[in-house]
């Protein structure tokens, strides 16, 4: 089978042009077929603030009302989707923005607002592959915002578990190569010590990892995604240059 890299990036590096560009120059440079997933809280939850909608956030998730979705909306699928877009085109990548309901690619349930009422927010449940094959065998690179939709309505969706979908259904026709980037190099006993770094993540280590405290807690759900991506038959996993294994 073909190789496909699924990258992930998330806010940190999207809030700093320096850091963004370096990354979209290292993405241009992967050989064969790739999608890009990207994130953008940051700048959604000050595009928000300007607009007088103050963000709420439950466990370091966002709860999405129905103003904060249209803010996302317009910030996700609009000002940073289309910035990238026409950012790796500068540099030769020929690049298409998408989001869930484009080619119906990713469509969603929404959350249940039980036991926690997240509002606007979908957990993915099935890919269209034929939608995104197709998109890459015609030699375009999607770029997807973290937004997916369920019975005609756009919903916020976490973009670590967007890239895992994705890869988790792609795997079947791909030998998928998946990637979290993020500004540190990796999963960091010392947030502050980039030599703190753990090279290998397998289930067991994470259970530690989880019990013990010694990793940050907003880490342990992308570890969480990659673990569940592994399972689903995804042959290699990163997050910066941590490997995560079964």
């Amino acid at each position: 089978m073909k190789q496909l890299t699924i990258a992930k990036i998330g806010g940190n590096i999207i809030d700093s042009p320096e850091l963004l560009d370096i990354f979209l120059d290292d993405f241009r440079a992967i050989e064969g077929a790739k999608i890009l997933v990207h994130g953008g809280g940051k700048i959604a939850t000050r595009t928000a603030k300007e607009m007088g909608i103050e963000a709420t956030m439950i466990d370091g998730r966002r709860v999405t009302d129905l103003a904060m979705l249209r803010v996302v909306t317009m910030v996700y699928g609009g000002l940073v989707n289309k910035n990238i877009v026409a950012a790796l085109q500068r540099k030769g990548v020929n690049a298409i923005g998408l989001t869930g309901a484009d080619g119906a690619i990713i469509t969603s349930r929404k959350r249940s607002p039980e036991p926690i009422d997240y509002g606007y927010v979908g957990d993915p449940i099935a890919v269209s592959t034929k939608t995104a094959i197709s998109l890459i065998e015609a030699g375009l690179v999607p770029i997807l915002a973290p937004l997916t939709y369920a019975d005609g309505e756009i919903l916020n969706t976490n973009a670590d578990t967007i890239a895992q979908t994705m890869a988790t259904a792609l795997s079947v026709e791909y030998n998928i190569v998946l990637q979290y980037k993020f500004e540190k190099s990796g999963v960091l006993l010392d947030l502050e010590d980039e030599n703190s770094l753990i090279e290998h993540i397998t289930p067991e280590l994470f259970k530690e990892l989880s019990s013990s405290g010694k990793v940050h807690s907003g880490m342990l759900p992308k570890i969480a995604n990659a673990l569940d991506a592994a399972a689903s038959g995804v042959g290699a996993i990163f997050i910066g240059k941590t490997k995560i294994t079964l």
